[in-house]
């Protein structure tokens, strides 16, 4: 990409950012406890965590421990090579981050999806347009997609993406391809096609269950992973999330039997959302969508008993479901449904 199109100084800023149970329990007092968590798409068996040296608590972490783990991400997710990966703590914070260092300009946001995306380069200063598909981005010097999209699961032919990258970059333009729900499913990545004017978002925390640990991964050409790199600042990821993010990565036979068991999870979880009059509209392996004929009706009767599920003020018939983690938990959502 142009060097011209980034800024320099990006402007600092924060941002405000639900997802914890706080207003449902103050609406539903009277709800059970504990509450079941279905409102996010985070993978319900985590990674069994590995014992951490004692001293990844107590030090900073070394330039060499920040090294393995990026080979360990460019292994896992097909990059080039380790020169294209940044780590940070979390998908979220690149989000924020990579709208403040592109000059002020038109975007793309390909929806409806993750409302984040089109907040972050609002809030960036940039004219941003939501559109419906590809075909419908014009001449927008940036366009975001996520695919698998949350929280539809909707997804483009690999060859469909690349088209699209390659057009933003003959232009000078950015393609943001966030790919944070890909891990799990049978799509072809964008990560070993990192050049300029291509920036590919992943996510550790939702196939791995480790929210907590706060880490995620932009992959692009080396230049611009410096860009993102610097903006973060030193020491951006902490050490236990240093060396438990190389561990999880590198276990490629632990990823392979949670891609295989969470899309066996998929499935149930589809025949008692049918079984309880929804239409399954899509999703993922770790997150299902569909219609209720009263959507309203039963986003209330879940929060009665103590189940958080998503709902979307814009389409009150729909809901999304996460995927319960054990018997009981499924128990309690087939009691509901049924």
């Amino acid at each position: 990409m142009d060097h011209r199109f980034w800024n320099s100084a990006p402007e600092p800023g924060t941002i405000p950012h639900g997802g914890d149970l706080g207003e449902l329990r103050r609406a539903f007092p009277e709800a059970p406890e504990p509450w079941l968590d279905l409102s996010t798409g985070i993978n319900p068996v985590p990674y069994p965590v590995p014992p951490v040296e004692a001293s990844a608590w107590t030090r900073l972490p070394a330039a060499a421990e920040v090294e393995a783990l990026r080979e360990a991400a460019a292994s896992a997710y097909g990059a080039p090579d380790a020169t294209h990966v940044v780590s940070a703590p979390g998908t979220q914070i690149l989000i924020e981050t990579l709208p403040r260092l592109v000059a002020p300009t038109r975007v793309a946001v390909i929806g409806p999806t993750y409302a984040e995306h089109e907040a972050a380069w609002v809030r960036a200063g940039h004219a941003v347009t939501p559109v419906d598909g590809i075909a419908a981005t014009g001449d927008a010097a940036v366009v975001v997609l996520v695919d698998p999209n949350n929280p539809d699961g909707r997804t483009h032919p690999r060859p469909e993406r690349l088209a699209l990258a390659d057009a933003l970059r003959a232009r000078g333009g950015l393609l943001v391809a966030d790919e944070a729900f890909a891990d799990l499913e049978p799509v072809s990545s964008l990560c070993p096609h990192a050049e300029p004017g291509l920036v590919v978002l992943r996510s550790f925390g939702k196939t791995y269950g480790l929210a907590g640990l706060r880490l995620g991964f932009a992959i692009a050409d080396p230049g611009t992973a410096d860009r993102i790199a610097t903006a973060l600042g030193p020491w951006a990821v902490s050490g236990p999330a240093l060396a438990i993010g190389r561990a999880a990565l590198s276990d490629t036979a632990w990823r392979a039997e949670a891609a295989r068991a969470r899309a066996a999870d998929a499935e149930r979880l589809d025949r008692l959302i049918a079984r309880g009059g929804g239409t399954i509209v899509g999703g993922t392996s770790l997150f299902r969508t569909a219609d209720f004929p009263d959507g309203p009706g039963l986003y209330r009767r879940l929060a009665q008993a103590g189940i958080a599920v998503r709902r979307f003020p814009e389409r009150p018939a729909r809901l999304r479901f996460g995927l319960p983690a054990g018997k009981a938990a499924w128990c309690r959502l087939s009691r509901v449904l049924k």
